[in-house]
């Protein structure tokens, strides 16, 4: 019975789904409903397909996104942006 009064808290972390799809893949469809030319209708089929894909390989939109990241940048990101970087300063006279 104890467990019973805890299971929304293990379903409160579940994806939205539409359709047995991600919602976030529902986003483009939203946009072509807003403005719809030939492009949008192509470009929301295929932001789809690319997140069905994704979502077969077993990642969701977020991982993905860090696992194109470190594709582009790399692995290895230094922990302080240069512009950040203190500069040495001599106060001396």
């Amino acid at each position: 019975m104890a467990e019973e009064s805890q299971w929304h808290w293990r379903n409160s972390m579940k994806p939205v789904r539409f359709f047995n799809i991600d919602a976030r893949a529902a986003i483009p469809w939203l946009l072509m409903l807003i403005y719809f030319r030939w492009i949008t209708f192509f470009i929301s089929i295929s932001v789809t397909t690319i997140l069905l894909i994704v979502e077969k390989k077993g990642l969701v939109l977020p991982s993905a996104l860090r696992a194109v990241r470190v594709w582009f940048l790399g692995p290895v990101r230094p922990s302080v942006i240069g512009i950040h970087k203190r500069k040495f300063i001599d106060y001396g006279l």
